[in-house]
């Protein structure tokens, strides 16, 4: 199992941060978890590195520049997200008023650009592969910030959920831009497949994973378990990604309108 693509936290994170992956690897990003107690409270100021915080259970107070909000949820699969996207520099303070956690996105990004703080309504919610073969790849996208929203960003930050025993990302493709996907189930002892080119890797609750650009990477939940997963994906210099995708040759018959899945008798 190569660590570069793919990582496992454990069911249960420890309190303080949990690193995934850092700008010093080839996915140019720093991702994590952040854990927070009732009355915890953490400062950010990051110099050089624009960041996302989202999230993902419990409630906060988040603070920067003259504004402070609440951060609220209490389901990954049936609520949209919070989220703070900031620039270089600007300082932001976190208090957990009850537990929670938080997914925190980082990467290097020079350019001064007005911090946007996402509520639920803002986040675009899609329903992708609906009515495509028997809905076997029928998932809800959250995008929150991508590069129509936040042209000035190195980053794009979404989620999706992967009902059970379905796919996601499907059919295979690929794009050069460097992407991350961490992983939760609405049991902890739920668990799905990642497929990162020719590797096949277990998912499970609080595991991640890191596609290098260019390879593909479908994903599939289990029966009787629901999936959410983070998906982060890092602008390359002169080349964002735009939604744009190449699918994998072998498998775009299946886009073929009113294609059959059965083979005939």
């Amino acid at each position: 199992m190569s660590e570069e693509k793919f990582g496992r936290l454990g069911r249960t994170l420890q309190h303080g941060y949990n690193s995934m992956v850092t700008c010093d690897s080839n996915m140019m990003m720093d991702i994590g978890y952040q854990v927070m107690n009732k009355n915890d409270a953490i400062f950010f100021e990051e110099k050089g590195k624009e960041t996302a915080y989202v999230i993902l259970t419990g409630e906060v107070e988040i603070s920067w520049e003259a504004h402070t909000e609440k951060m609220k949820r209490t389901s990954l699969f049936d609520e949209n997200p919070y989220c703070l996207h900031v620039p270089s520099g600007v300082k932001v303070s976190i208090k957990a008023l009850n537990d929670a956690e938080m997914l925190i996105q980082k990467t290097e990004n020079d350019r001064n650009f007005t911090a946007k703080f996402y509520y639920p309504k803002d986040v675009q919610c899609d329903i992708f592969g609906k009515g495509q073969w028997g809905g076997c790849a029928e998932r809800t996208v959250r995008t929150i910030f991508d590069y129509e929203n936040a042209p000035y960003s190195n980053m794009v930050n979404g989620e999706i959920i992967n009902k059970p025993g379905r796919w996601t990302s499907y059919i295979p493709h690929f794009h050069p831009q460097p992407e991350v996907y961490t992983y939760k189930f609405d049991k902890p002892q739920g668990f799905g497949g990642c497929f990162i080119g020719d590797d096949a890797f277990k998912i499970a609750h609080n595991s991640w994973c890191a596609v290098p650009g260019g390879q593909t990477h479908p994903q599939t939940a289990a029966p009787g378990y629901v999936m959410w997963y983070s998906w982060m994906i890092r602008h390359l210099p002169g080349n964002p990604w735009v939604k744009t995708r190449t699918d994998d040759s072998e498998h775009t018959w299946l886009l073929a309108e009113d294609v059959k899945i059965w083979p005939d008798k």
